[in-house]
């Protein structure tokens, strides 16, 4: 029960992140490009790999404080981090081939599914 209330609280604050940041970026420059997006992408892929290494693999930091920033925070403020990360380690595990699937076909699904998805809305 601990882990999920810190998955809970972490995806809280991680929501509110994420929707200050995008505003924050957009107040500067326009909204022509997902500028907002790509920032909130980047600075969580970042903060994923920086806090993978330094909460699995150089520390003893316990399961729910993983839980409240990996899956909670940064699963909330981006699952593009997840993606990144998943990505790097198969590529450190000498999967190349199944790293460049997971990019072609994340990117490639998930961009088909938002396109269904807008497409049912816009029929309803």
């Amino acid at each position: 029960m601990t882990r999920l209330l810190a998955v809970a609280a972490g995806g809280a604050v991680g929501a509110l992140a994420r929707y200050g940041l995008t505003a924050a970026v957009h107040t500067v420059v326009d909204r022509g490009f997902p500028w907002g997006t790509l920032a909130v992408n980047l600075l969580g892929s970042f903060a994923m790999g920086l806090l993978y290494v330094l909460l699995l693999e150089r520390s003893a930091a316990g399961p729910e404080t993983r839980a409240l920033l990996l899956t909670g925070f940064l699963g909330a403020f981006t699952t593009f981090s997840t993606f990144s990360v998943e990505t790097l380690n198969l590529l450190e595990a000498g999967s190349a081939g199944r790293a460049a699937a997971n990019v072609a076909v994340s990117i490639a699904a998930c961009l088909a599914a938002a396109w269904l998805g807008m497409g049912l809305a816009r029929q309803l």
